[in-house]
């Protein structure tokens, strides 16, 4: 990451502080969407890339859905629907987010995350789920300053709401966010008194900086663990406490991702028997439970570096949706090289 780029980073990130995955197999008259429940969604359109379908609208107070599901052609009715709910890092757009190849004078957001890319990737390799996935972006760019202003109890209906137009289907959601983002589910964790059943993976990628054990988040996230085994936790985190910007400390030992990955893991140590392997990656790190099925992923930082988007970027998004099964590390390495870079859309 360039300085500049470091800088812009740290002003929307530095602080703690999908809608929905959209997928119809036709939309029909029996199951035509009440203008209540979408507040503006008005149907997909083809990409013109991948064979997907899209849809973009608007949800109150302040929240911009982006829905990227396959063609109906490629999505059998037999199969279950994986509803991801991917909320946006500070001061980045869904289009930054999803990611495109790269022209002279792009601003550098485009290149730093590619879920769009990683989604398509992720397709090819899970045959027996379909994969939507919904970008949530908070209108003023930053949901640690969205849920200052709305509170928490308006986060699980975001999620409730548009899911009732698929009580026809078969579906499961999936949790995930990057940097900022990862407050909408701390949120979310606030305002349930459990966290449901169908909500089978939750992921963090270098994100948990909300994580507080007083507000109820170990107990939460400990008995939706016990209480089945297709329930998925996945952490990543780099040392941001030893990251240099211009020579200084940006995070202070405790307030990063680091210092609060460290945290739960000492909140979750007299819950769980963890194990630790050390990677192929240098100073990579993994601490697992629950046969992999709650694991941490955590990066050494001898060079000062700022790896916060990198995380990302080296495949994060793919490992955080497969740790924990048989197709972890199958086909991809985390902190290897793009897996993905074929899927990547043309600007």
């Amino acid at each position: 990451m360039q300085p500049s780029a470091a800088i812009g980073w740290l002003n929307g990130q530095i602080g703690f502080g999908t809608v929905v995955a959209l997928f119809l197999f036709s939309f029909t008259a029996s199951a035509q969407t009440p203008k209540a429940v979408t507040n503006g969604f008005s149907g997909f359109h083809p990409s013109a890339q991948f064979n997907e379908r899209l849809a973009s609208f608007i949800l109150e107070p302040g929240v911009k859905v982006h829905i990227n599901a396959p063609a109906e052609s490629n999505c059998p009715p037999d199969k279950k629907i994986s509803l991801i709910f991917y909320t946006l890092p500070n001061g980045n757009t869904t289009e930054q987010t999803i990611g495109k190849k790269m022209r002279t004078n792009d601003d550098w957001h485009f290149d730093i995350q590619h879920i769009g890319a990683q989604t398509r990737w992720l397709r090819e390799t899970i045959k027996d789920r379909t994969i939507v996935v919904i970008y949530l972006e908070a209108q003023m760019k930053s949901w640690p300053s969205w849920r200052k202003t709305n509170g928490d109890e308006k986060i699980p209906e975001i999620i409730s709401t548009v899911r009732k137009i698929f009580s026809h289907y078969r579906t499961e959601v999936i949790l995930a966010s990057h940097s900022g983002g990862g407050s909408f589910i701390f949120g979310y964790l606030n305002a349930v008194p459990h966290i449901p059943d169908d909500v089978v993976r939750i992921a963090f990628l270098d994100s948990n900086y909300a994580y507080d054990s007083a507000k109820g988040h170990t107990t939460k996230l400990a008995e939706w663990l016990k209480a089945s085994d297709h329930h998925y936790l996945s952490i990543l985190a780099y040392n941001d406490a030893a990251g240099l910007l211009n020579g200084k400390p940006f995070v202070s030992a405790a307030g990063g991702t680091w210092g609060k990955s460290h945290e739960m893991l000492k909140d979750f140590e007299p819950i769980f028997h963890f194990t630790n392997e050390k990677m192929a990656v240098d100073g990579l790190e993994k601490e697992s439970a629950l046969d992999g099925r709650f694991e941490f992923l955590l990066k050494e930082n001898p060079d000062h570096k700022i790896l916060h988007t990198v995380q990302v970027e080296r495949n994060g998004f793919i490992q955080t949706m497969l740790s924990g099964t048989a197709k972890e590390g199958k086909g991809y390495v985390y902190f290897g090289d793009r897996a993905y870079s074929k899927w990547i859309q043309d600007p």
